[in-house]
């Protein structure tokens, strides 16, 4: 059976390749991409990887490499039309059956191609001729000059009834042709059907492969009623399943690890020029599931950059609505608002490049706005009011369908609300003080941005502060200068002194529970700048002490004294990483084991029985040995010129 290229396209948008080949690989994430031990050798270090940006797979120990199709004929042994078959049953596709319909079809689908680009070249050659000086001359005001326009094939469709109509006739193009393509507009009213877009400026719109599929138009005249005009939905071009810009920003969107999306093609085409070329727009409606699916392609937490104004707001609370049920881990939604007034293009042709990355720096996490949304939108000065809040919420966060996630969308909301209603209290709560059941798990504290009086953690940093055992606050782990507890200070340390290892272990950074005021506040500022880049440590101090972090780096550095040798900025950065991971481990064990100490306690205060005491007597023993033990470096170090040291 003969597959066309638009429905192996469609199986590949549909089925991430880590979806499919973490069935055979346990796979970890390695900053973009995955990472695995190879399915083809044996191996003890990972050399298998996994980049959904670029729907490829690649094993450096065999030399092998593909796309989805290609693992699944590998791995199972099955032939190109079993592994399509098994893979389209997994994305919930039809088989296409093979008949003289759909060979049609596919004809019609690449002559139509054919005419949007002659359509193109049309366009592009009108906006350089005379006929085109107006449309030039409004693009150099917006600063889009020659070398732009021909990037982005910019055009011009003249102000004539049928001046493309009779091009592409010229060129061979049926009137069939042109009206399913969207280019004529027809009807039972219309005797002769005639162009579409006329005197305005031309905006080519393109699949992921580049192909024009599509067109939007810009009115030069401003009492024309529709100032922005769309293709209409058509065999190639279904507008809530693409956005403008994508065949550039998929590549540009991996090289820099996130993706911006904004309202229009002008806002497009200023960031990019700006230095932002990972830069795409819905088409002139709201925010769709496809169009979410699209951008969590291409990065995990898109930036939506929308305008500062009421408008704005509105269409940055639907696409919280419309992301909200499919959002999970790996799959959000940061929220970047504009001063009110501007749009991109306008802060980029005023601020420039550095403009638009303070206002992206500013990003809000998706819960943040939906938190702001709800509140603002009706006072709270009464119990009834507030209670009608929580039921809101409360609804919302039932459509959230990642269990996982919507435990932890419901325990932030839960402090969020707390704090408003004044149930939280600053500070560290022991075991039994009201506020949070005993060894109850915290989640991770993360997000918070930098302002200019300083790094502002998020409202749950200080809306629920975490349980903390006696025993915990007795512990090695939580003693240290200033209240930072040591081993949470050597993992920062570790950071702040060998920067290149941030965004290799931001994730990590990200998940791991602190309980020292200071440590939590450089561990947020850390996983904000996790996707920037330092020349070395004493850059990434600067940043941090530019806003105010200072006193935090200090705490954190005076709790780590003596220094070791792993943790200077002049160790070698593959020994600082063996160190960090190992402190990492170590970390993340002695946690849990606190959380079931507490409830071994719990246990045997119910019940005194031996087994309890056993248990308890267990804990405590492993326990005391995790918090003896630290990181050791041991048959590495070579290049630092010191070996078996431990840290």
């Amino acid at each position: 059976m003969r597959f066309t290229p638009t429905f192996l396209d469609e199986i590949k948008a549909r089925l991430p390749v880590s979806e499919v080949v973490r069935r055979r690989v346990k796979l970890q994430k390695a900053g973009r991409e995955w990472k695995g031990l190879s399915p083809f050798n044996q191996e003890k270090s990972p050399s298998f990887f996994v980049n959904d940006q670029k729907m490829a797979w690649f094993d450096f120990s065999s030399g092998r490499n593909g796309n989805v199709f290609d693992f699944v004929m590998e791995t199972e042994g099955l032939s190109f039309p079993e592994a399509v078959e098994r893979l389209a049953a997994e994305a919930g596709l039809a088989l296409p059956t093979e008949s003289p319909e759909t060979r049609e079809r596919e004809r019609v689908r690449a002559s139509l191609q054919d005419v949007l680009d002659m359509a193109a070249q049309f366009f592009e050659a009108q906006l350089q001729a005379q006929v085109g000086a107006r449309a030039r001359g409004y693009l150099a005001d917006r600063g889009l000059g020659p070398a732009v326009q021909k990037q982005f094939r910019i055009g011009y469709s003249p102000n004539e009834k049928f001046a493309l109509r009779d091009h592409l006739a010229g060129r061979g193009a049926t009137r069939d042709q042109m009206i399913e393509a969207g280019l004529l507009v027809h009807g039972d009213d219309i005797a002769v059907p005639y162009d579409r877009f006329r005197d305005r400026v031309m905006f080519p719109i393109c699949d992921r492969s580049g192909k024009v599929i599509a067109f939007g138009g810009r009115a030069l005249d401003k009492e024309v009623s529709a100032k922005y005009l769309n293709s209409p939905e058509t065999p190639l071009f279904h507008k809530g399943s693409v956005v403008y810009n994508h065949h550039n920003a998929r590549k540009a969107a991996h090289e820099r690890g996130g993706v911006i999306a904004v309202e229009g093609y002008v806002d497009v085409i200023s960031m990019s020029v700006a230095g932002f070329p990972q830069v795409v727009a819905p088409l002139g409606t709201a925010l769709t599931p496809d169009q979410c699916e699209l951008l969590w392609r291409m990065a995990e937490e898109p930036v939506l950059c929308f305008d500062g104004d009421r408008a704005g707001r509105k269409a940055a609370y639907r696409a919280i609505d419309t992301a909200l049920p499919l959002i999970g881990p790996g799959k959000s939604l940061r929220f970047a608002f504009l001063p009110d007034g501007q749009d991109p293009d306008d802060l980029a042709r005023s601020g420039g490049h550095q403009a638009i990355a303070d206002v992206l720096a500013g990003a809000k996490p998706l819960v943040e706005v939906l938190w702001t949304r709800e509140t603002e939108a009706a006072p709270l000065d009464t119990p009834e009011r507030r209670a009608a809040l929580e039921r809101r919420l409360s609804e919302l966060m039932n459509g959230i369908r990642d269990e996982t996630l919507r435990r932890y969308y419901r325990d932030d909301i839960r402090a969020r609300l707390d704090a408003l209603s004044g149930r939280a209290s600053g500070g560290f709560r022991r075991s039994g003080q009201q506020g949070g059941a005993p060894g109850a798990p915290r989640r991770p504290q993360t997000g918070g941005k930098f302002q200019r009086g300083g790094f502002q953690p998020p409202p749950s940093y200080t809306a629920s502060a975490p349980s903390v055992s006696a025993s915990l606050t007795r512990s090695r782990m939580f003693s240290g200068a200033g209240g930072a507890p040591r081993r949470e200070a050597e993992i920062l340390l570790n950071l702040l002194n060998h920067p290149g290892l941030l965004a290799q272990h931001a994730e990590d950074l990200a998940e791991i529970e602190m309980i020292g005021r200071e440590t939590q506040r450089m561990r947020a500022a850390l996983v904000a700048l996790a996707s920037e880049s330092f020349v070395d440590h004493v850059e990434l101090r600067m940043a941090l002490d530019r806003v105010g972090l200072q006193p935090a780096r200090d705490a954190i550095e005076a709790a780590v004294q003596p220094i070791v040798w792993a943790l200077k900025p002049d160790a070698a950065e593959n020994d600082a990483s063996e160190v960090l991971r190992q402190a990492l481990a170590l970390h993340r064990r002695a946690r849990a084991l606190h959380r079931e100490l507490k409830s071994a306690e719990i246990a045997l205060g119910e019940d005194a029985n031996e087994q309890n005491l056993a248990r308890l007597r267990e804990i405590q023993a492993e326990l005391s040995g995790i918090e003896g033990r630290e990181a050791a470096v041991e048959g590495f170090g070579l290049s630092s010129g010191r070996q078996g040291q431990s840290l």
